[in-house]
């Protein structure tokens, strides 16, 4: 693996700035790794081959205003959100025209996720609101939705991959986490139990602290009748004298980073591993003077109270990263196998490892937090880097920056 890693240089062949698209904010894969999808500032989302380098489409006006994420929900169907306040759905076979366009969101949409157990697409955005559609039932006027989450200072929201918990950062420096999440059901139910956890490096030092202040949040209210009121009263009392969580139990963390501990911090990029391990944080100090790269892994255990989500977060690795470009917004990413973290820095990217060889992140968990191993560092673009992505399918990195250039980085033996 970590000659494989090391190998990777910049390809050949990079698309340059058209000059009408802007900044790249987002890139995503198909699936299938067939296609490459450029979230632009100016409106626009550009389709690429990642094989052949060839571009396939220019949706011109994708948007009224900047195109922050996409999301594909199989190999054809993908969704794009904007700070117009939409979201927009498309397919493949047919981009002339959109399928739908979402409506719901008041203020800039930031985040889309999607439960691939439920069809239900769920989205966040700066009006602190997380908001759950039906894609079952989509028509060209749009989907069914309702308000699921409200938080202020909301930045990324997050689904592990077996979408049974939701992550959601805050500018704040808070970390939130929705445990044993049930998508549907919750729509109707809106009490959240909370624990209010105070920033730890290990499970055994979770406690509650009423008096530590936290976001304010809040959920869609209840419209129950009174023995369907009393009923959930019943069924909560039980659980609670079983030790067991109740669904979407509401966690509320303040993750430790390094060099943060006297300063507050805004956690900016939010990033699950694939295999559900852990988290991945980047996170800028109040002052913007420092920048870092955080991994957290999840602690599963028994609850440390009745009605307390049975799970913790843990530093585990950690870098400093080159803090330019600052006021921007850096999204970095997992590679499919979990192994490594590719991270914007300065005018590139840096691939990093949790050791020397690559190796799992289950199988080289320190006892205390330890740096982030450099496994290669590569330069291609003339501008800060904001996005950078692997590939689903092949041994392939995408980067894009400021200027809008897209880079591709692959092995070369």
């Amino acid at each position: 693996m970590t000659n494989l890693y090391g190998s990777i240089h910049p390809a050949d062949s990079v698309y340059l700035s058209t000059r009408t698209h802007g900044a790249v904010f987002n890139l995503e894969y198909s699936p299938d790794g067939s296609v490459l999808t450029v979230a632009c500032e100016q409106t626009e989302v550009l389709l690429f081959d990642p094989i052949s380098s060839k571009h396939i489409k220019t949706l011109s006006e994708a948007h009224e205003d900047c195109v922050n994420n996409i999301r594909f929900l199989d190999n054809r169907l993908f969704a794009t959100c904007s700070d117009d306040t939409t979201i927009a759905l498309w397919d493949l076979r047919k981009l002339n025209t959109k399928v739908c366009t979402l409506h719901g969101h008041t203020s800039w949409v930031k985040n889309i996720e999607y439960d691939t157990n439920t069809r239900l697409l769920v989205t966040s955005g700066f009006d602190g609101n997380v908001i759950i559609w039906d894609t079952n039932r989509c028509t060209e006027d749009g989907c069914p939705h309702k308000k699921f989450f409200h938080t202020r200072f909301l930045m990324r929201m997050r689904l592990t991959p077996d979408c049974s918990k939701m992550l959601i950062s805050t500018s704040s420096g808070y970390l939130l986490i929705l445990h044993d999440l049930d998508l549907t059901k919750s729509l109707e139910v809106g009490s959240y139990p909370i624990l209010r956890a105070r920033r730890t490096t290990s499970s055994s030092d979770l406690t509650t602290s009423s008096s530590s202040p936290g976001p304010r949040v809040s959920a869609s209210p209840c419209h129950h009748n009174e023995s369907n009121s009393s009923s959930e009263k019943h069924m909560s009392r039980a659980s609670q004298r079983e030790g067991v969580s109740p669904r979407n139990s509401l966690e509320v963390l303040t993750p430790e980073v390094p060099g943060e501990r006297d300063r507050g911090n805004c956690i900016t990029s939010l990033q699950l591993h694939p295999k559900g391990w852990a988290t991945l944080l980047r996170c800028s100090s109040n002052t913007d003077d420092q920048e870092w790269t955080c991994v957290y892994e999840f602690q599963e255990g028994a609850p440390v109270r009745p009605v307390s989500p049975r799970c913790s977060l843990r530093l585990t690795h950690y870098i400093e990263e080159a803090n330019v470009g600052r006021g921007y917004i850096k999204e970095l990413c997992f590679s499919p196998d979990g192994r490594m973290i590719s991270s914007p820095h300065g005018y590139g990217i840096r691939l990093l490892g949790f050791d020397k060889q690559c190796s799992e992140l289950i199988d080289c968990l320190p006892k205390e937090a330890s740096p982030l191993r450099v496994i290669r560092s590569l330069y291609s673009h003339n501008d800060v880097v904001l996005t950078t992505k692997f590939s689903p399918t092949h041994c392939q990195i995408a980067s894009g920056c400021l200027s809008g250039r897209v880079s591709l980085y692959q092995p070369k033996f």
